[in-house]
């Protein structure tokens, strides 16, 4: 038989020189596993005399007891190594100061959003909604457009596949649907502004495929072009927070509007900037008009009694204008670099006790 007393001596220097977890289970497998040393001692006894067996039994017991003491006693010790080493390595200091991280800024564009909103809604303006995709009545034939309109080219517009009906869904292309929606639904008299994405086939320096937009709309029985143009100076004044604004009305087209003109504001070119509210140069801003008789006719309005005027901004515009930004296409790219150059405090919303910028 294997002389006891010198594998005790050997699987005891063994524990103890055991350095991590995984060697202590290795010395634990080579003594006490189904192959181990110990264990083979133990499979033995079966071939021995009871005289024998009276003797090794209880001294190879003894040794396996006293090894199983042994790795326990050790494993205590390395899995307490184990955990200060671990604590040590996730160590946080926290007298050192914080790394600096990357505040969330709000857009130009919504801050843009938020000022208009909040300069109508002391005009006595609500805001209304609508559906980004859209369906042909109320996107172009509602708003007078005529069945061979350039709007409706598929080179201008983003159409969706044809529906089981055969009719094609599209990205709305301003924000007038929801005009129509509103005077469809709610009786006059009518004041609402309608902001929103829309979605166009133009992209350059000044243009982008999707971009924002908020409208207005007044319907009531004595609305006139006077009311359009105080309406109109007035926000650009408190959008520009200048007194100085100037502005002026040229003649132009829109299906929707009669009369229709669009609104240029007085601006300073020079020095490779663009200041409003001085200056000689002229930028235009918007389109306006006075709704169109057949457009509230098709909202099942009757043009004898009920008058209103409709105008629209862009939005990604007005932000560029305010507040310098050079490059249209850099407010959709999403660098947050450009945020934080250009972003806004979440905790400084536009209102009028504290100013809008």
């Amino acid at each position: 038989m294997t002389d006891l007393t010198s594998l005790e001596a050997q699987l005891t220097a063994a524990v103890t020189g055991a350095i991590d977890l995984a060697a202590l289970d290795a010395v634990r497998v080579a003594a006490l596993g189904k192959t181990g040393s110990i264990s083979n001692l133990l499979k033995s006894l079966g071939a021995m005399s009871p005289d024998e067996r009276k003797t090794a039994g209880p001294a190879i017991n003894g040794l396996r007891d006293k090894i199983q003491g042994l790795i326990a006693e050790r494993k205590a010790v390395l899995e307490g190594q184990a955990l200060e080493g671990k604590l040590a390595a996730e160590r946080l200091d926290l007298t050192l100061p914080a790394p600096p991280r990357r505040k969330g800024q709000v857009h130009p564009t919504m801050q843009a959003f938020d000022e208009l909103i909040c300069i109508f809604a002391e005009l006595g303006f609500a805001v209304a909604e609508g559906p980004d995709i859209e369906d042909d009545f109320h996107n172009f034939t509602a708003l007078n457009f005529p069945p061979k309109h350039p709007a409706r080219d598929m080179h201008d517009t983003f159409f969706l596949q044809e529906g089981p009906d055969g009719t094609r869904k599209v990205l709305r292309t301003h924000t007038s649907p929801v005009q129509v929606r509103t005077m469809m639904s709610q009786s006059p008299p009518i004041r609402i502004v309608a902001p929103g994405r829309t979605y166009r086939k133009d992209s350059d320096q000044t243009h982008t495929p999707m971009f924002h937009q908020i409208e207005g709309l007044v319907i009531d029985r004595d609305t006139h072009m006077g009311h359009l143009k105080w309406t109109l100076e007035t926000v650009l004044a408190r959008y520009f927070e200048t007194d100085a604004v100037t502005t002026r009305f040229r003649p132009h087209h829109f299906p929707f509007t009669e009369p229709s003109a669009e609104m240029d504001v007085g601006c300073d070119r020079s020095g490779g900037g663009l200041k409003i509210g001085q200056g000689s140069d002229w930028l235009e801003i918007l389109g306006c008009g006075m709704v169109h008789p057949n457009v509230l006719r098709n909202c099942g309005l009757d043009p004898d009694e009920w008058q209103g005027f409709a105008f629209g901004f862009g939005v990604d515009r007005l932000a560029m204008l305010k507040y310098g930004v050079p490059d249209l296409r850099d407010m959709f790219a999403a660098d947050t670099r450009w945020l934080q150059h250009y972003g806004f405090s979440a905790f400084a919303a536009p209102n009028p006790a504290s100013g809008l910028s």
